[in-house]
Parts: C-alpha cells; structure tokens; sequence
C-alpha cells in the first residue's frame, strides 16, 4: 500500500506521517519475532511472509494438493456441480447409497456449501458448489464444465406424482415399473 493512500485511508496530515507510521509498524514487525514482516516495495509497504518459513508454507501447499478427492467425493462432487442446487436424498438417488460422510468432507473443503433447504418434507438441506471449487478444477464458472454424453439419473416422483418418460435417442421409452411388476405380464 502506498503512503498516499495510507494517508488517505487514515485522514492523516501527510504523506510524510503516513510513511513515518508505515516504518514504524515495520520496525514492530522485526523485532516481535513474527512469521510476517513489513517490507518497502514501490514507494509503499507490503505485508509478507519471512523466508524463514518458506519450508513450512511449502509443506502446506503440498499437503493440500497431494489430499486427493475419493471416487466417491468425485461422484457426489458432480452431481453437485451438475444438479446445483440439490439435496442429499436427491444425491443419494442418483449414486445409490447414502452421502451423508461424503457430503461433510466436501463440505470441510470448502468446495460444496449450503443454499438453503427445499421446500419438501423434512425441508433437507440444498448443496451447490462454492468458488474453491472453481478455483480448484480451474474454471471460470459453472458454464465451462463439460458437458455430460447423457442424462443423471432422474430423483423418485414424490407420492402422486407420474415418473418422467425416458428418452432414447429422441424416443420416448417406458420406464422400468421395477420388482413391484406393476405393468408386468406373466411370461415377462
């Protein structure tokens, strides 16, 4: 930060007794024994680390990229990212057991967060992704995920409701009436 915006920020009288705090803060900085220090760089003063713990922010960077996601935080992970914002019944259609672990170790990432709650019974909460997630697979927005060759899995109607027609390749198919034999003729 420049003197002059110091000056600014703080309604000080010049930028000569902005500057005068800047060292000040400086000289604190270096004899506190801290992991920061306060360096002179282009006319103002910058806050940064020390070199002396350069070791250990390195360390830092390198366990975080070397915790690699399971299969299963990938798999829920997209379904998030594709169904957004979504419920973790909605999610366990989909996958087929429960993401209750799943969702929380995302959820400490940082990389899903909380929306809010559907408005269905037992109102469950509605995840969707969060900015560490686009910064950690390096998109822009949710418009640059790739595109998926098919469709998710569709979550069960509620009570009442018809199950939506599936389509292959531009036709309409029946949907499987499942074990109960609904639908079933005997010989089927």
């Amino acid at each position: 930060m420049e003197a002059e915006r110091i000056q600014e920020v703080l309604d000080l009288g010049s930028e000569a007794e902005a500057r005068a705090l800047g060292l000040d803060l400086k000289a604190r900085y270096e004899t506190e024994d801290r992991g920061l220090q306060i360096v002179e760089v282009g006319g103002g003063f910058r806050m940064v680390t020390r070199p002396e713990v350069a070791p250990w922010l390195v360390r830092l960077a390198k366990s975080r990229t070397r915790s690699r996601l399971s299969r299963s935080a990938l798999e829920t992970l997209a379904i998030v990212a594709y169904r957004q914002p979504v419920s973790r019944p909605e999610i366990d259609v989909v996958r087929g057991v429960s993401s209750d672990a799943v969702l929380e170790g995302l959820l400490d990432r940082r990389l899903i967060r909380i929306a809010g709650r559907k408005d269905a019974p037992g109102r469950p909460f509605l995840y969707e992704t969060t900015r560490e997630f686009l910064v950690a697979f390096g998109l822009r927005d949710l418009s640059e995920l790739p595109q998926v060759a098919g469709d998710l899995p569709q979550p069960a109607p509620a009570a009442g409701e018809e199950p939506p027609a599936l389509t292959v390749s531009g036709e309409t198919a029946q949907q499987d009436p499942g074990r109960s034999g609904a639908g079933l003729t005997p010989g089927q």
